[in-house]
């Protein structure tokens, strides 16, 4: 995954738990699709291509709905995790 350390994952993952954790006033397909947008407007390409390596790994550190996210991120880029070691 390149040169992604310990606090540089923290950082990555920390935003979208931190929004699946926060009571949604939406259903969980709303939470899911605002979170990938939240991510895709405020994450560069890189990021996202990066926590998208990331959440791969069963150890992710991501709760469910923020796993579910970063999925739907996936499935809009499929390029993202091969492009990861390239940045």
């Amino acid at each position: 995954m390149g040169g992604l350390t310990t606090g540089k994952v923290g950082a990555l993952v920390r935003m979208p738990t931190r929004l699946a954790t926060t009571p949604p006033p939406c259903r969980e397909p709303e939470a899911i699709a605002g979170i990938a947008s939240h991510l895709r407007t405020c994450r560069t390409p890189k990021m996202i291509r990066e926590i998208v390596a990331f959440a791969d790994q069963a150890h992710s550190g991501l709760n469910a709905i923020a796993a579910r996210a970063v999925k739907q991120l996936e499935r809009n880029a499929p390029a993202a995790k091969a492009n990861v070691a390239a940045s």
